[in-house]
């Protein structure tokens, strides 16, 4: 489902979690208290609709649904489910949530800021936890998840409030980069995601990488995160450096758009122009020649957040950020 685009000066709407948290009991006592269920006492029953009323909490129809089945629900923030990566993530965490009887709902926040405050809004009623990609503050965060754990996936946090499932490339591109240059490469370009003011994490590992060989990491082009975008921007790096052999992508979505415009320029792929795409996707076997790619593992990026999400609910320790680490590797295959 896709979040309505609200202000992030708008107030925070109070959540079961506040309630729980004034009446000093657990979310599953305030469900059952304002859902009328006999298993606590009057007294507690009491405490939790005085602070119900006092905050002035209403539970959505959305989330009363919930309540009564009785069930963890967690919240998965997807920036865009048309690309495949981030389909085999959700895929991933949907089938450890399952594992464990919760209920997932799915959000595609469209890679946009706006969307994102919409959907934190929205679901800050409606969840026990949240998971997922986000480039919103830390503090705009806590406005809207304030009580709950909330799983970053893909980036670091500061504040002790969030945990973070961190991708670690870095020796992944090294080995790239050194594969290339070990087949004869010199001349080696990036296409880098343009959808950000600053390069992409995956370009310092890049430029790190190639300068570490003495070779100019400055041939980057921009592309959108596409297959149309990959070809658009393999022929601009082309047109400026045409001596280029070989390139690596953000992504293998960017790299299979590269594959297609290379041919269609009539380069022949591996032998004029190799090719190394990041992700590791299913779809890139499927491709001919089938895609070369720095490999993410996206069950285990799934299953993590699942897991961290678990300790977080029953107080049981987290995993420590050594444990929160999933590393990409190389895979070669025909492109390269």
């Amino acid at each position: 489902m896709v979040s309505s685009s609200v202000s992030g000066t708008e107030p925070r709407k109070v959540t079961i979690h506040d309630v729980a948290r004034s009446a000093g009991v657990s979310r599953q006592t305030v469900s059952r208290a304002l859902n009328d269920k006999g298993e606590i006492d009057g007294s507690t029953k009491q405490r939790v609709l005085d602070a119900a009323r006092a905050l002035g909490y209403r539970p959505s129809r959305f989330a009363r649904g919930l309540v009564r089945q009785d069930t963890t629900t967690i919240g998965l923030v997807i920036p865009d489910l048309l690309n495949p990566f981030f389909t085999e993530v959700a895929a991933a965490a949907l089938e450890a949530a399952r594992a464990r009887g919760w209920h997932v709902v799915v959000y595609d926040t469209a890679d946009r800021a706006e969307e994102e405050l919409g959907t934190l809004q929205v679901i800050s009623s409606q969840v026990d936890a949240v998971v997922g990609y986000f480039s919103c503050s830390e503090d705009e965060l806590e406005l809207f998840t304030r009580g709950m754990p909330v799983v970053l996936i893909g980036r670091e946090h500061h504040s002790a409030r969030f945990s973070s499932i961190r991708i670690d490339g870095g020796e992944g591109v090294r080995a790239a980069v050194a594969y290339l240059v070990a087949q004869g490469h010199t001349r080696i370009g990036m296409l880098d995601h343009s959808g950000r003011a600053e390069p992409s994490v995956r370009h310092e590992w890049f430029t790190t990488a190639a300068s570490s060989h003495g070779l100019d990491a400055r041939m980057v082009v921009a592309a959108d995160q596409s297959a149309d975008g990959g070809g658009a921007a393999l022929k601009n790096l082309l047109a400026a450096h045409p001596d280029v052999t070989a390139v690596f992508t953000f992504n293998d979505i960017i790299a299979i758009g590269a594959l297609r415009e290379a041919r269609r320029l009539g380069r022949s792929v591996p032998q004029d122009l190799a090719v190394i795409g990041f992700d590791g996707l299913q779809l890139g076997a499927l491709i001919e020649p089938p895609l070369s790619s720095v490999a993410l593992d996206t069950r285990r990026l799934g299953a993590l957040a699942i897991d961290q999400v678990a300790r977080l609910l029953t107080c049981v320790d987290p995993l420590g950020a050594d444990d929160l680490v999933v590393r990409a590797e190389l895979r070669l295959s025909g492109s390269a």
